[in-house]
């Protein structure tokens, strides 16, 4: 049996820094570059839940995440693609974060994490 050096870290965080740090993990796991910004922008929307698009660009600029609805638009279109979020709907788009991701926003939330590495 191998030996493990065991680090065991209880954290306690608000709703929006739980709801920032999965999205983190999911995107550090899977190997996606995102910014600040960008995150901020998930978080945000992880935090409100479903919301109309346009709606939802205009609270992202005016809480200067980007500093124009456009720029949130761009960057709600490469989340897009990159499986991030999920939007329905033809002329009223709703938008929210992809059930795939499986990012816990509502109620008591903990997470548990096992991440190991084993040396050969």
């Amino acid at each position: 049996m191998a030996k493990v050096n065991l680090v065991d870290k209880k954290v306690q965080m608000s709703r929006s820094e739980i709801i920032k740090f999965q999205l983190m993990s999911h995107c550090y796991f899977q190997k996606l570059a995102m910014s600040e910004s960008d995150y901020n922008c998930l978080t945000l929307l992880g935090g409100m839940g479903e919301s109309d698009l346009t709606e939802f660009c205009t609270l992202a600029a005016s809480h200067n995440i980007f500093k124009t609805t456009q720029t949130v638009r761009n960057c709600l279109v490469r989340m897009e693609r990159q499986g991030l979020i999920s939007k329905e709907g033809k002329s009223k788009k709703r938008i929210a974060l992809s059930p795939d991701l499986k990012i816990q926003t509502l109620g008591n939330v903990l997470l548990n994490y096992k991440v190991f590495h084993i040396e050969s």
